[in-house]
């Protein structure tokens, strides 16, 4: 069973959707002992950084999320609160990857980043497919490069758009709804 987090902010249906059309049963919980007991666990995210890690604090999923052993899948906010900080709210997050999330700079591009964009350097086994692929991102907030940073995107500036420690990973851009190779990077997550 795959478990997607209940936390009153994230893409809850289109994740599970994604993860159901590969055959995968889904939950969606709040519970500490189905997350617990899950194969997976999928933590999804749009919406506001203070706001959303204030919902996992009255939960208390802010402390249990980084005691999961199994893999667990952070999706574009979800991947920010498992950061370390957020500039947006000024928001302390759950600290699982050593860095920060920053607004972008001012540009001569739009913030926010909206749209399909490549990704480099990629370090992952999730990530290995064909040369720099194109995913979606919607997001004013970046994750800077880090050592847990295993695949980058670059607009502005570049980001970690894809962050790896031990069972935990996460994907800045909507994986789930970034067509074919969306779909290859969700199967080999849920695989693992």
């Amino acid at each position: 069973m795959i478990a997607i987090i209940k936390y009153n902010a994230g893409n809850i249906r289109s994740v599970e959707n994604a993860i159901q059309v590969l055959g995968y049963q889904t939950v969606v919980s709040d519970d500490f002992d189905v997350l617990r007991n899950a194969e997976k666990v999928i933590f999804p995210g749009v919406g506001e950084a203070s706001s959303a890690m204030q919902n996992l604090r009255e939960k208390g999923l802010d402390s249990f999320i980084p005691t999961l052993q199994q893999p667990v899948l952070g999706i574009c906010v979800g991947l920010q609160l498992m950061c370390r900080y957020s500039e947006e709210g000024n928001t302390t997050c759950m600290g699982i990857f050593d860095t920060d999330v920053k607004l972008f700079p001012k540009s001569t591009e739009k913030v926010p980043h909206v749209g399909w964009n490549n990704l480099y350097d990629v370090k992952s086994e999730i990530g290995h497919l064909s040369v720099n692929p194109d995913v979606y991102f919607v997001h004013s907030y970046y994750a800077e490069l880090c050592d847990n940073t295993v695949a980058t995107c670059d607009y502005i500036l570049p980001f970690s758009a894809i962050l790896q420690k031990n069972n935990f990973y996460a994907m800045q851009f909507h994986v789930e709804k970034s067509a074919s190779i969306g779909a290859i990077l969700l199967q080999k997550f849920l695989s693992i």
